[in-house]
């Protein structure tokens, strides 16, 4: 996955931006038949509450299921705590609102670690039929203020969550681990490192490989992290394993270390794929991998430097 370019699909619908297309004089479609894109370009004069107020008037809103919201910025980023506040107000009228990408934001826009967040529990309050939600970004304002964050909750509908971040704050981390989310069958958490706020803990992942309080997940993703080769030793032995069709230990610094761990534990051979793109093993342990599961989708493409004293993540700043 990249966050180099825009999504063209979400929720399994193509992407529409709402303003390129009403300024190109475009046919709109019909609002339930894609994932409505709202966002601003560079330099533009335009207040993101006015595109969002003409997307209300011009588009059926009760007949949308799928937003994705780009940059609500035109120059430097400010807070989505400034437009949050729009989006939630309109919730009365998105009522078939299924899935919703906050910080649909490329590096060429702003670095992932520069986007302004704000509490994202509202999200969860406002949208009780939601069910997927992608958040992009972890950063505050320049004085601090507003990171993300997140209260535990309980929501009945949610099936897939995702953070994307250079650094995801351990309170976040633990927020989620808090929630009570029944029907969640996909979760994905882009840890990142600590330099850009990640300040999480390998503790801090106990609940999510447990699985104890998520009884309908099918998909872990504990990725982009440094500690790449601890997490995947523990998910070696982790309770939530055997009943996962999909593991993503992706995007991090993984090595041969955590690969043998891996192969040295449970049995992975039930898995319908798994994720280790971006890494650092050696083609004889990439070769270890295929051999020991054949049946296993196995991502290993982006593969670095093994020998290279410098390990990054795939996504920090």
């Amino acid at each position: 996955m990249t966050i180099n370019q825009h999504i063209e699909e979400f929720h399994g619908l193509p992407v529409t931006d709402f303003r390129t297309a009403v300024e190109e004089g475009k046919r709109l479609p019909e609002a339930a038949a894609t994932a409505w894109r709202i966002g601003l370009d560079y330099d533009e004069e335009r207040e993101f509450g006015e595109v969002w107020a003409k997307f209300l008037e011009t588009v059926a809103p009760e007949q949308v299921t799928a937003l994705v919201l780009g940059p609500w910025f035109s120059e430097e980023p400010e807070p989505l705590a400034e437009v949050l506040p729009a989006v939630l107000a309109a919730a009365p009228r998105l009522t078939a609102l299924k899935a919703l990408f906050v910080g649909d934001i490329i590096a060429e826009e702003c670095e992932v670690s520069w986007i302004q967040m704000a509490e994202i529990t509202p999200v969860f309050e406002s949208f009780p039929h939601l069910e997927e939600l992608v958040v992009r970004g972890a950063d505050g304002d320049y004085d601090g203020n507003n990171p993300l964050s997140l209260k535990p909750v309980k929501h009945e509908k949610l099936k897939a969550l995702r953070f994307e971040a250079g650094g995801l704050p351990g309170s976040v981390v633990r927020a989620v681990a808090a929630c009570d989310f029944p029907a969640l069958e996909r979760l994905e958490l882009w840890l990142g490192v600590d330099n850009y706020g990640g300040d999480w803990t390998l503790e801090d992942l106990g609940p999510f490989l447990s699985g104890a309080n998520l009884p309908s997940l099918t998909y872990l993703g504990l990725q982009n992290a440094e500690a790449q080769d601890r997490i995947a030793a523990l998910a070696a032995q982790a309770p939530v394993v055997p009943r996962l069709t999909g593991l993503a230990l992706s995007l991090g610094a993984l090595t041969d270390e955590g690969a043998a761990a891996l192969l040295e534990g449970q049995p992975l051979t039930h898995l319908k794929t798994l994720d280790l793109h971006h890494h650092y093993l050696t083609e004889g342990m990439q070769k270890r991998l295929r051999d020991a599961l054949p049946g296993v989708d196995i991502d290993l493409s982006d593969a670095e430097d093994p020998n290279d004293n410098w390990r990054y993540v795939a996504v920090s700043e």
